[in-house]
């Protein structure tokens, strides 16, 4: 648990050491998906992206995992902090997909991943992830390929639906 807080902590200060030398602009997200870290999982949360312009955007997120392990019901809090990259100049579609890297973190397992996303709005990714630990879940190690299956929902489209 101490190296899970470690991590976080390195995590937090690097990203908010970045966003203090320029004026950025967040965005709040929703976000649904699917995450499979040796079962399944529905994930449910919220994020909030960051960015100065369109060639480089962070988003960091909280959310809950959702699943199943041994025929029993648990629930998962998971952290997540990613880096959107995408250095193209003068495209006609302004920069429809980005390169993505990140790390997440549940009381369980980190897990570092890479990944695309199409507008920031649809992320898949995929990882390895490192027990923390002997940390199990309902008597099952969560380790190895980690896949994200995301869907990012920008807070103003749902306010503006009920306009």
């Amino acid at each position: 648990m101490m190296n899970f807080r470690f991590v976080i902590t390195v995590l937090s200060l690097f990203f908010l050491s970045t966003l203090a030398k320029a004026q950025y602009t967040m965005h709040k997200m929703i976000n649904v998906g699917y995450v499979y870290q040796n079962q399944s999982f529905g994930e449910l949360g919220g994020k909030l992206l960051f960015l100065k312009n369109d060639d480089v955007i962070y988003r960091v997120g909280a959310s809950a995992l959702m699943g199943s392990t041994h025929s029993k019901f648990a629930i998962m809090p998971k952290l997540q902090a990613d880096v959107l990259l995408n250095f193209e100049k003068n495209v006609d579609f302004y920069h429809s997909y980005y390169f993505l890297a990140g790390v997440e973190g549940t009381n369980k397992y980190i897990a570092p991943k890479v990944g695309v996303t199409l507008f920031g709005l649809l992320d898949l990714t995929a990882g390895y992830a490192f027990p923390i630990g002997g940390a199990e879940l309902n008597g099952k190690q969560l380790k190895g390929v980690n896949v994200n299956f995301t869907l990012n929902i920008p807070t103003v489209f749902i306010h503006d639906m009920f306009k």
